[in-house]
């Protein structure tokens, strides 16, 4: 008989901001990645934020912050 698979999990969820020079996107793309090379089994990413970065009335960065699920391991 084979084994029946729990479907039942446990989720954590953190934020992170990733900055960019260049686009709200990259800043979102860095913040993912660089939150996936210590965190393991990343499942949803979802911005929650974005802003710039104003020195002397002109945009320096772009800033993203997203919202990173990752599932407890058992």
């Amino acid at each position: 008989m084979a084994k029946k698979r729990s479907t039942d999990s446990v989720y954590r969820i953190v934020d992170v901001v990733g900055i960019s020079e260049k686009s709200w996107e990259d800043a979102g793309r860095r913040a993912v990645e660089t939150a996936a090379s210590s965190l393991r089994d990343l499942r949803v990413a979802e911005v929650t934020q974005m802003d710039m970065k104003v020195e002397n009335g002109k945009v320096t960065a772009f800033r993203t912050r997203v919202a990173l699920s990752f599932k407890y391991e058992a």
